[in-house]
């Protein structure tokens, strides 16, 4: 079974617990929150209406907590939920920390730092839960091999991820070290109004350097080379147009359940033992998407 990304939306914080509980029922292998709506808390949360279930953030990010804090923090979740919490964390995006006003450094070098904060803490943390690190392009994921316990990408393309994976040793991979992706998932009979929902949703991803490069190597020059010629012109209404069904396929699921199933076994199949869907509807928000997936894996 795959793992379910969940928010924990404003005014719906009780009902998204009561989701979690639901995801764990119904045997789904994990529950990861992002960064939006507050991962850390929603997975304590998690952690005190669920007995069996995977948690994880997806990511928390670096620069919003100092690392003794989150370390101090993730003890807490690791022992209350009896060892099922893994701390996904990664750098998040330059638009978002610049909007918040934090001043940010190198990627690889301050991530290295701020793992090392992390152990650093453990003695007065408690032990802590695996450290698994955002991945997208090469040397995160080697930056990951040595520091961390496991990877997690966003909007991965399946095409790439046999690369991405031929980076971790066949021994890491063996003692547990943890491949997680994030996956944009669109369930509907209705193929090309799925994939409508998602272009929406990786709008705002093609619009940052860090991804358009990461689908270059991927071999989508073409695509991402026409995005930013739309970006340079800032006519950001064309950029869904630009996001060819071959590049969209890749990197999320949509249509019937059938197809959606089955995209999900090719995620297993390349080497990702946790794919994240991470839901979206065509008739309505995030709980009725997540509804959509009860009814796909009844």
């Amino acid at each position: 079974m795959p793992a379910v990304s969940l928010v924990a939306v404003p005014g719906k914080k009780e009902r998204s617990l009561d989701m979690a509980r639901e995801i764990e029922r119904r045997g789904f292998s994990g529950i990861y929150c992002p960064s939006m709506g507050d991962a850390m808390g929603l997975s304590q949360g998690i952690a005190h209406v669920t007995s069996t279930i995977e948690i994880g953030t997806a990511i928390q990010p670096i620069y919003l907590r100092h690392s003794s804090d989150l370390a101090t923090h993730a003890g807490t979740i690791q022992e209350i939920s009896g060892g099922r919490f893994r701390l996904g964390i990664g750098v998040s995006h330059g638009p978002v920390t610049r909007r918040l006003g934090v001043d940010t450094g190198r990627p690889l070098s301050d991530v290295r730092s701020y793992v090392e904060g992390l152990r650093a803490a453990e003695r007065q943390a408690g032990a802590l839960p695996p450290i698994v690190l955002a991945s997208l392009r090469d040397k995160m994921v080697q930056l990951a091999v040595e520091v961390g316990d496991g990877s997690i990408w966003a909007n991965a393309s399946l095409s790439r991820m046999g690369h991405s994976l031929s980076l971790v040793p066949d021994e890491r991979r063996d003692a547990g070290f943890f491949v997680g992706n994030m996956i944009p998932t669109v369930i509907d009979d209705d193929v090309e109004a799925a994939r409508a929902v998602n272009r929406t949703t990786l709008t705002g991803y093609v619009a940052l350097p860090n991804y358009r490069n990461y689908w270059k190597d991927a071999g989508y020059e073409e695509e991402m080379a026409a995005i930013e010629d739309a970006l340079e012109r800032k006519d950001r209404e064309a950029i869904p147009g630009l996001m060819t069904d071959r590049w969209l396929d890749d990197c999320t699921l949509s249509g019937p359940v059938g197809r959606v199933r089955d995209g999900v076994e090719a995620w297993f199949d390349a080497g990702v033992t946790t794919p994240i869907l991470v839901m979206s509807s065509t008739k309505g928000g995030q709980f009725v998407a997540i509804e959509e997936l009860f009814a796909a894996y009844a």
